[in-house]
């Protein structure tokens, strides 16, 4: 009867849209509740990883007999932030440690002799990866063969014929950790806050004092967020309290990218991390070596954080103009294949481009034409050239590529992102090994499909229901914001900005319906792939056809004023 009673009222307290939201999902009340829980004690156990009780011991021993320890981190943000993560719980326990990240374009991704030789030369006895390593088995060997005692600690899939030969191996995906263990989508922030978890918790058993945690979820949600890890109801919890920190951060590294506005929230939106605090902490990497931003995860002042951020937003700026031009004539390879078939994938390849861009370039070959998109230049190393894959749909990239392993030096990744290097000549044979493999996959598995979440109406856009929107963040993969579709509706006018974008107003076809005009933006809008020009729906809206529009919703904060703002992802009209 009480737990009736429950659920009658938790479906009275929730906006309509919300409840029509999760019925769709086919949710009931205990997946609602769950999906809705800040419980941090309602978590599986971190840290009942394998490998992990002889991670902590051999840490654990490292600190009674003062040993100095290196944090081996890799140069993309979930690297950084856990190296960040380990810096900031290694100070709270009084431990100064040494943080080592590679040049994507000097050693590359992973661990490699020359950074054990480096570990050697600092003095490092026990040097601790994070994000990386688990296929680096020939890093692993060197470190033993040289005395050097190695932990990896990573999330990505264990894909060579052995795991490294280490001290210690602490991965939620390495082979022999169950199939349906929950924690298989943590990232490799997410690992590393579980190691720190065990530490903390076998230091108090030995009588020692140790600070709590709590705090070090900021690092967490950034590194999540912005890796694109499934955000499980493990994941949205961590990321949840991190999120809801960052206003309030004591850390001057992330308060340096909050503008006095955002520090005035309750919780960060997960789009800032996404489009904001990600690639600026990216950037550094992509251009050069990764240290700056690294810096300014660890920074204990103001000035000096400042000082980094500005660092990162000149390298943004420069890594914006750098990838506009790849993609541009990215696109322009990819299009001039065309053979009057549609095509199964993008693969292409120039030796002259930045290799620091060529992941964020296959990201948008795949959002601009909805297939898997590989990007290839030239590597360092004499006739080697590598690339970044992406996936489209619920395609498994990574076992696509490793039913091409033949073809490659090394290659790692995951589901949806992987990386791979190869012989420039391997390049047209492995073209077609993947299109053949492809052409056994349905289109619907392996295309990126348009899809909507829920129908609207005009009337039904509040900002009772904005608000409790937020209240379902954080939003990300396997959490996506809701997409809506809204008929019933006429483009008033419209605004192009900087040649690109558009900004659109909506009001309500019905003359009954009395409610302010709709705002709306489409970002990078002209010139966009199957994009419908504003004028020409504009025009033809009053002939024929009735106007639909796609859209997610948020709020617009600016100088103080908040409003409804729709993110418009396409508008259509019948015939179009």
């Amino acid at each position: 009867m009480t737990e009736t009673v429950g659920i009658r009222q938790q479906k009275q307290t929730l906006n309509p849209v919300i409840q029509r939201l999760f019925e769709k999902k086919g949710w009931g009340p205990k997946e609602i509740e769950e999906f809705l829980s800040w419980d941090l004690k309602s978590l599986p156990p971190l840290t009942e990883m394998m490998g992990m009780q002889e991670c902590s011991e051999r840490i654990l021993s490292a600190l009674e007999n003062d040993e100095l320890i290196g944090i081996y981190g890799d140069y993309d943000v979930d690297g950084t932030t856990s190296c960040a993560l380990f810096y900031h719980f290694f100070q709270m326990i009084g431990t100064k440690v040494e943080l080592i990240q590679p040049s994507r374009f000097v050693e590359g991704y992973g661990l490699h002799a020359s950074s054990i030789d480096l570990s050697l030369n600092k003095g490092i006895k026990l040097l601790i990866t994070v994000d990386c390593g688990i296929t680096n088995n020939e890093a692993a060997d060197y470190a033993k063969e040289k005395g050097l005692d190695l932990i990896i600690t990573d999330h990505h899939k264990d894909a060579r014929d052995t795991m490294p030969d280490a001290v210690a191996v602490v991965n939620p995906n390495r082979r022999d950790e169950p199939e349906d263990s929950p924690l298989r989508p943590l990232a490799g922030v997410g690992v590393a806050f579980a190691v720190c978890w065990d530490l903390k918790r076998r230091l108090e058993e030995k009588g020692q004092q140790c600070p709590s945690l709590y705090p070090l979820l900021q690092f967490v949600a950034v590194g999540t967020i912005c890796d694109l890890a499934k955000l499980t109801p493990m994941n949205i919890k961590l990321v949840r309290h991190g999120l809801k920190q960052l206003p309030k951060t004591q850390y001057a590294g992330l308060k340096a990218f909050l503008s006095p506005e955002e520090r005035r929230l309750t919780s960060i939106p997960s789009e800032k991390l996404s489009f904001n605090i990600g690639p600026l902490i990216n950037s550094k990497g992509r251009l050069d070596h990764p240290e700056k931003a690294l810096n300014l995860l660890i920074s204990e002042n103001s000035s000096e954080a400042y000082e980094y951020y500005t660092h990162l937003e000149s390298s943004n700026k420069e890594r914006k103009f750098i990838q506009a031009e790849v993609f541009a004539e990215a696109k322009e390879k990819f299009l001039k294949g065309f053979d009057g078939s549609d095509p199964l994938i993008a693969i292409v390849y120039d030796e002259a481009w930045h290799e620091g861009v060529i992941g964020i370039v296959a990201s948008k070959l795949v959002e601009s034409y909805k297939v898997p998109a590989i990007v290839f230049t030239d590597a360092e190393e004499e006739g080697i050239i590598k690339a970044s894959a992406r996936a489209a749909g619920d395609l498994n990239i990574f076992f696509c590529l490793n039913e091409c392993k033949e073809y490659f030096v090394k290659f790692g990744g995951h589901k949806a992102a992987a990386g791979l290097s190869m012989p420039k000549e391997n390049l047209e044979p492995f073209k077609k090994k993947m299109n053949e493999l492809l052409k056994e996959i349905p289109s619907i598995e392996r295309t990126a499909q348009f899809s909507y979440d829920l129908d609207i109406a005009p009337q039904e856009i509040t900002p009772r229901l904005v608000k409790e929107l937020e209240g379902l963040e954080p939003y990300g993969m396997g959490n996506e914001k809701p997409l809506f579709r809204m008929k019933g509706i006429k483009l008033a006018n419209f605004d192009v900005l900087k040649d690109v974008h558009v900004r659109w107003t909506f009001a309500p076809l019905d003359p009954a319906i009395k409610m302010p005009p709709l705002k709306g933006i489409s970002f990078n809008y002209i010139g966009a792939f199957e994009k419908t020009h504003p004028q020409q729906i504009f025009t033809k809206q009053n002939q024929q056809g009735e106007l639909t529009a796609y859209f997610t919703l948020g709020i617009n904060r600016f100088n103080g004023n908040e409003y409804i703002q729709l993110m418009v992802e396409k508008l259509a009209l019948d015939d179009l």
